[in-house]
């Protein structure tokens, strides 16, 4: 076994993840782990409002993933999904990288790719625009956000979202999603 980890972390280092945590997410381990994001960040002093903005995608990204697994509570695919998610914090060349992946139901596959394909087809400006058109909107009942989190992430970044979705069996696919700061 610990072998295994020597491995893993070889991988996380030569990919230069410097973050990483893997398994089902809750309100209280999203607030834990941001605090210690947090602290990290802080602790290779890095400029406040680089902290900040990864700080807040990391904690979208890991909300989103929450409210989706919530979301499919009753779904034959709600276990696998649930204990699905991965969230990574890493560094390259052009920045910092906050990375999520979970597993998705092939049936929500097109309107989450057609929300993404649109929002990396905007520029700043009309990034800012359409977030402040859906914090005008009044929400549904029983609908947990109006889609701003993906516009706020799009809009902190240095670089448009990337995404992929692979295909796993008939019932779901992983859905990854990579924001540069």
């Amino acid at each position: 076994m610990t072998n295994h980890l020597f491995e893993v972390q070889s991988f996380l280092r030569q990919k230069k993840i410097l973050i990483s945590f893997s398994g089902r997410l809750s309100q209280g381990l999203i607030e834990e782990y941001g605090a210690a994001v947090r602290k990290y960040l802080e602790d290779e002093e890095r400029p406040t409002s680089e902290i900040r903005e990864i700080f807040s995608i990391f904690i979208e990204q890991t909300q989103n993933i929450k409210n989706y697994c919530l979301s499919k509570q009753g779904s034959p695919s709600y276990e696998r999904i649930a204990s699905s998610s991965i969230v990574t914090i890493g560094k390259e060349e052009d920045g910092s990288i906050v990375s999520s992946g979970n597993l998705v139901e092939n049936k929500d596959v097109e309107e989450l790719k057609d929300k993404l394909k649109h929002l990396i087809g905007l520029d700043k400006a009309e990034l800012k625009k359409l977030y402040k058109e859906l914090l005008k909107r009044e929400l549904p009942d029983g609908c947990s956000g109006a889609g701003i989190g993906l516009v706020e992430m799009a809009r902190k970044t240095s670089k448009p979202l990337e995404y992929t979705v692979t295909q796993i069996d008939d019932e779901v696919s992983f859905f990854t999603l990579k924001a540069v700061v």
